[in-house]
């Protein structure tokens, strides 16, 4: 579902622009996607943290695995992950209200990416920018720390197994899922750490797709 809905506030949009050769969007519109992108961005971002903690405990705590992750708990992690979004989500769509913008903008993206939008605002955005930052660290930080502190435990436990046999399917459990979390961290951290230095933000538009359509 969370991927559904990442790749479909952006790629309609993009279909229908090239269909009528029109690259318009409304300010409401704009808001609209902002922030549903940014909503189902965190989930992506707080699930993938969610499948590496349950990576974590099927592989160094076999034994436990059905006691730990019991369907309670689980349904918390999923409540816990929609919260943090849909907060993330708010976040962001209430600081671009508060900004002025000329009319007739071109956003030099495919969709209305906070850090693009921030460069066009007529008024002072250097309160607005140390806080998309600020924000970025909480909720793509944590996320990314989470990920890193539970492979290292995998990894450790996974050295430990005697039998190659057993490292190659311990390996296999995670494969899938490092992929993605590389990808889509990889590409959306460069992105938006780039975003402050970079004068090319048509490269940054393209980079975006790995995230925003090939991830999902």
């Amino acid at each position: 579902m969370a991927d559904i809905g990442f790749s479909s506030t952006t790629v309609p949009k993009v279909i229908w622009d090239i269909q009528t050769h029109s690259r318009a969007i409304s300010y409401a519109g704009c808001l609209t996607q902002l922030s549903s992108l940014n909503f189902f961005g965190c989930l992506d971002s707080t699930l993938l943290t969610v499948m590496a903690y349950d990576r974590f405990v099927a592989i160094c705590y076999p034994l436990h695995y059905l006691d730990i992750m019991n369907p309670h708990f689980c349904s918390l992690l999923l409540l816990v992950s929609f919260l943090i979004s849909i907060l993330d989500s708010q976040l962001h769509c209430l600081m671009i209200s508060q900004l002025s913008f000329c009319t007739n903008m071109e956003i030099p993206h495919f969709f209305c990416d906070p850090p693009q939008l921030l460069k066009l605002a007529c008024n002072d955005t250097s309160t607005n920018k140390i806080l998309v930052y600020f924000i970025g660290a909480i909720f793509g930080g944590i996320p990314v720390s989470g990920i890193l502190f539970s492979y290292y435990k995998i990894v450790s436990s996974i050295l430990r197994i005697s039998s190659s046999g057993g490292k190659y399917k311990a390996f296999s459990t995670c494969g899938s899922h490092l992929s993605v979390v590389c990808l889509f961290y990889g590409t959306g951290l460069g992105v938006y750490l780039s975003s402050t230095v970079s004068h090319f933000p048509r490269k940054a538009a393209r980079a975006s797709v790995v995230y925003a359509v090939v991830t999902p």
